[in-house]
């Protein structure tokens, strides 16, 4: 006789521990909402993308000009300021509505503040 023949565990007489029920992976119904993008977060986000860009293109041409800023360049970098304060402005309003997506408001947000940073550098090396 062999000695595992003498250990048959009885299956029916076994039980397995409990184990917590995981979340399912999919939705189990759909979810209608009253909230949409607002359009003062959607102007803040364009108007943080036409300032880091114009503040790009104003180093990138200012650096191939050998470091000789033309006046358009600069006259570029004070209008992108100006559209960073607006975008700005414009995001931390949007940002307190109620019952919208915060998508647009938060990139506005972080895009207008990465441009006012770039204009704080340039106006700090220009006096410097």
């Amino acid at each position: 006789m062999n000695f595992f023949t003498n250990l048959k565990i009885r299956w029916e007489h076994f039980e397995f521990p409990k184990l917590p029920k995981l979340p399912s992976l999919r939705r189990e119904r759909y979810m209608f909402t009253d909230n949409k993008h607002p359009d003062k977060g959607i102007m803040s986000f364009i108007l943080g993308v036409i300032s880091v860009a114009s503040f790009v293109a104003a180093a990138y041409f200012t650096f191939k000009n050998g470091g000789q800023a033309q006046a358009n360049y600069a006259f570029a970098v004070i209008l992108a300021g100006i559209y960073s304060v607006a975008g700005l402005v414009l995001g931390i309003i949007s940002r307190f509505e109620k019952d919208i997506y915060k998508f647009f408001p938060n990139i506005g947000i972080a895009l207008n503040t990465i441009g006012l940073l770039c204009f704080a550098g340039i106006i700090y090396l220009a006096i410097i």
